[in-house]
């Protein structure tokens, strides 16, 4: 006797309508979990930028243990590292490139402080200048990848890379011993620990920049130099403003304050080495507090 597999339901297929809920249940489920896998990479991007800059408080600290000084904030853009002869630059104070180039021995970078073996002082400058130094970006923001060889206008001539820095020294405009120094001194000479008379606990050293982040890639007033350069807004912020998440402004300057592509607040290393997420909503009295170290302000509101 033959069986009717037809009758029997053997081969009875999803109708249309079967489908459509299993397809409109795959979406729900897709939904509910992106988000979860989103916020799982931020808060692993989010970590590794705090680890990025626990790195450079070390750093920073060893420069200390080494010089008796904090490395210092220079005074200008158009200074490149300085060099006493090919593949010996200058050490401590009196260097005129900014605090990123003067940490690097102490980030495992000592080849790329000394010039990548350079043959000549300018050779060496320009491979510190086209260096890409991982621990300078934040993953939340980008990969690390250098800004496209360009013709030279800061440095030695000819044509190169540039290497950016998603972070920026806490360094005021000013030189003068009275308290409202940012920790990342302005000039040529840092700051003893005992000169950050607020506490280290209670004073900026390091932060995440805001960045324009339309022209992400590109040369941008704020992001063309690099890490390399003395006091430039590549490499320098003041507390003066509040803090903001990155914009997309289409003009190229991320506003010359702190910030990040974090949602809510931005990283800080603090001088003592506590790395410390500070949240968009404090108050302007305390951020300014943060940023000085001897004005005697109370700042704990944050």
């Amino acid at each position: 006797m033959s069986i009717n597999v037809k009758e029997k339901g053997l081969n009875r297929g999803f109708t249309l309508i079967e489908l459509l809920v299993v397809i409109a249940i795959i979406a729900i489920l897709i939904g509910l979990l992106l988000p979860a896998v989103q916020k799982v990479r931020e808060a692993s991007s989010r970590a590794q930028c705090a680890n990025n800059l626990k790195q450079m408080g070390i750093a920073a600290h060893a420069h200390h243990n080494i010089f008796n000084v904090l490395p210092s904030g220079g005074t200008g853009w158009t200074d490149p590292p300085e060099f006493v002869g090919a593949g010996n630059p200058v050490g401590g104070p009196g260097q005129k490139a900014g605090a990123f180039y003067q940490i690097l021995p102490y980030l495992e970078q000592e080849n790329t402080w000394k010039g990548n073996g350079g043959a000549t002082v300018a050779d060496c400058q320009i491979n510190i200048i086209k260096a890409v130094i991982k621990v300078y970006f934040c993953p939340s923001r980008r990969s690390p990848k250098e800004l496209p060889p360009t013709g030279s206008w800061y440095g030695p001539a000819g044509t190169y890379a540039h290497g950016p820095t998603d972070y920026a020294a806490s360094s005021n405009t000013t030189s003068a011993l009275d308290g409202s120094n940012g920790a990342i001194a302005y000039g040529y000479t840092g700051l003893r620990f005992a000169q950050i008379s607020d506490g280290t606990s209670n004073t900026l050293m390091f932060g995440e920049k805001r960045m324009d982040i339309t022209n992400m890639g590109s040369y941008q007033s704020d992001d063309n130099e690099g890490y390399s350069c003395g006091w430039d807004h590549d490499t320098a912020r003041l507390t003066n403003s509040l803090p903001l998440a990155d914009g997309r402004l289409g003009t190229n300057m991320g506003g010359n304050i702190f910030g990040s592509s974090h949602s809510g607040g931005a990283n800080y290393i603090m001088v003592d080495g506590s790395v410390k997420f500070i949240s968009y909503n404090l108050t302007l009295a305390t951020f300014q507090a943060l940023g000085t170290v001897g004005k005697g302000e109370v700042n704990n509101d944050y």
